[in-house]
């Protein structure tokens, strides 16, 4: 419907609350959905004539008009395909935990596709966890000044510790929780793979709340919405671009750690899960070649299905929320999304994901016209705020101390000496490596973010690269190193990154896709090319989607540094210098407070590296680097 009356427009915007927001439009027409509160006016039919209400479509209409069509078909084949993949998973589920030494996992090629599906199950469990972790965590840190300041250190320190060690804690919770049972190894599991998924979506759904532009944060204060109305309304659209590219991203870091999470030792207890990552790990012990080539070549169809059934069509559809005020002309396609769209009765039963959104609304709470006069002691003085503060250290310090405690206990001054060397030559493979990989990917990101059909192809592969789990290249840089007598220090250090660049690179390719398509038009007319384009148009609006990517980067090869800085193939092992290496080092021998310390190292350098550097750097992206 057009509106075309002034004060009918004014009514609408007011009731619609704000649909324009992040939608794409006309500068001239704004088009709205029919309204049954507020229909709409011809020139014919003055308004104070009342509407005669249409009677209701015969029955044997409504059946023609939802006849269904041949997408419907090919939809419902492809859901009920689904649904019966889903069931079949879950079918090795609730069996009896002896079931995995009746049927235990073998490197025979014909268990592949039921382990793909064990495995995807499990992943997207994971992903589903971390998408509701993200949208209550991050709001919370996002729109709390206090909250931020305990929310944002525990998620650097969550980000920072690494796999094994919730691992270590988190398995004996589950099978004590469901005792005899397979669902406590696979939620111990799903819990592992959730902790790869969530911190990195958490940073970019918070990085986004922090850089809305401030007119439409204006047009809501003067529409008077309430929070719940303005964060269905604007925040949630407006970050859901660059959340589905670090869904995606995060998808293809669970399988990074897939392995560890698939095939649990801790202490005396051993579990090994069927999927792809137990199939890699037994395929890496016995050192069999060909069985690590099957299941790369399970992993590449199964990262491409699920690219083609759900990625792409959710990439396509998030398209709509790009904040621009002129139409682009290249737009992400999917023919998943044109196939579902063609549908008439899946429209009745998409309609069931609407109803968290509905549910949220009926706690809808809508801010008075007028507010009432401040009351002394209501607002937040000085003097709580450094009360607040001083609790906020006296945690962290009891924390440290209790840590401190049970270290010193076993361990002396020298082994604090030693890790600290070692977390120093971690650190400088890390921002090394970061470095290196920004120059690789900002260019790249930038070009394929700018490109939407090259983007739809490059995005499989994408995908697969990011999802290369390191043991897979531990044969080859065996016996590249050994054979060229090279530096285990130096040649190693590339696995640390091998997982987390993409991290990068997703984020840069977000932000790229997210630059509004009338500023290019802008920069196109007045001829900004080469180095001033790349100063005026492409880093400022890239600035802050880089600063999440680097971010998490950086907090992901320093658990990386686990994995790569002890690599085995074999009977062969090498061991780099790091404190990935002393923390796995220390954890095979059972050494549990030399893991301790490693870790709390770990977890003082990854805060001490975000408050430091990359803090300051999204403080001065939200400054002089936002869309406003």
């Amino acid at each position: 419907m057009i509106c075309t009356d002034s004060a009918q427009l004014t009514t609408r915007l007011a009731c619609h609350a704000l649909p324009f927001a992040i939608a794409p439009a006309s500068p001239v027409i704004i088009v709205f959905p029919p309204s049954p509160e507020y229909p709409p006016l011809s020139e014919d039919t003055p308004s104070s004539q009342p509407r005669q209400t249409r009677p209701m479509p015969a029955f044997s209409r409504m059946l023609r008009l939802t006849a269904p069509s041949r997408a419907d078909l090919v939809a419902m084949l492809l859901v009920a395909g689904a649904a019966a993949m889903l069931f079949r998973g879950l079918q090795g589920v609730v069996q009896p935990i002896s079931a995995l030494q009746v049927s235990p996992v073998t490197l025979d090629p014909a268990n592949l596709p039921e382990y793909a599906l064990r495995t995807t199950l499990r992943m997207f469990a994971a992903l589903a966890c971390s998408l509701a972790f993200t949208l209550g965590y991050a709001t919370l840190a996002a729109k709390n000044k206090r909250a931020e300041q305990i929310l944002i250190p525990i998620l650097d320190i969550l980000q920072s510790i690494p796999i094994i060690s919730f691992l270590t804690f988190t398995v004996t919770f589950f099978l004590a929780l469901f005792p005899g049972q397979i669902l406590g190894a696979e939620c111990a599991a799903v819990f592992g793979i959730f902790t790869s998924q969530a911190w990195n979506m958490t940073f970019s759904f918070y990085q986004s709340l922090r850089t809305i532009p401030d007119d439409l944060g204006e047009v809501c204060q003067g529409f008077e919405l309430s929070p719940v109305r303005r964060f269905l309304r604007l925040e949630l659209p407006f970050a859901t671009p660059a959340l589905v590219w670090n869904m995606m991203m995060s998808m293809s870091g669970g399988w990074f750690m897939v392995v560890a999470s698939e095939a649990i030792t801790v202490g005396n207890t051993s579990v090994t899960l069927p999927g792809i990552g137990s199939y890699l790990g037994l395929a890496v012990i016995h050192s069999n070649i060909h069985a690590v080539l099957w299941a790369m070549g399970t992993m590449a169809a199964v990262i491409l299905g699920y690219d083609q059934l759900l990625f792409r069509p959710v990439v396509a559809w998030a398209d709509r929320f790009r904040f621009e005020q002129t139409a682009s002309t290249m737009k992400p396609e999917s023919w998943a999304y044109d196939l579902f769209r063609r549908t008439v009765l899946f429209d009745w039963l998409f309609a069931a994901f609407a109803l968290p959104a509905k549910a949220l609304l009926l706690f809808d709470r809508r801010p008075r016209a007028q507010r009432a006069p401040v009351i002394a002691g209501i607002v937040p003085s000085r003097a709580a705020n450094i009360l607040w503060n001083l609790i906020v250290a006296v945690g962290v310090i009891a924390a440290a101390w209790a840590i401190f405690d049970y270290v010193q206990r076993s361990l002396s001054v020298h082994d604090f000496v030693v890790a600290l060397e070692m977390a120093c030559i971690t650190l400088a493979r890390v921002m090394v490596l970061i470095v290196l990989a920004s120059l690789i990917w900002v260019p790249l990101g930038v070009w394929i973010g700018l490109r939407p059909a090259w983007a739809e192809k490059l995005q499989p592969v994408a995908q697969f690269l990011a999802a290369f789990p390191p043991q897979l290249l531990f044969p080859f840089a065996v016996i590249g190193i050994l054979h060229f007598h090279l530096s285990v220090d130096v040649w190693l250090s590339p696995l640390m990154i091998l997982g987390t660049q993409w991290y990068i690179m997703f984020n840069v390719i977000a932000g790229a896709s997210a630059i509004p398509n009338d500023l290019r038009e802008v920069a196109g007319m007045f001829g900004v090319k080469g180095i001033l384009w790349w100063r005026q148009v492409a880093l400022p609006a890239i600035f802050p989607y880089y600063i999440t990517g680097a971010l998490t980067a950086s907090g992901g090869s320093w658990n990386a540094s686990i994995l790569a800085e002890v690599v085995t193939w074999g009977d062969h092992r090498l061991v780099a210098h790091g404190l990935g290496s002393y923390i796995q080092l220390a954890g095979n021998a059972g050494d549990m407070p030399r893991v301790a310390l490693g870790c709390a190292i770990m977890s003082i350098f990854v805060i001490a590296l975000n408050r430091g550097l990359w803090r300051r750097l999204y403080a001065y992206g939200e400054r002089r680097m936002r869309l406003s």
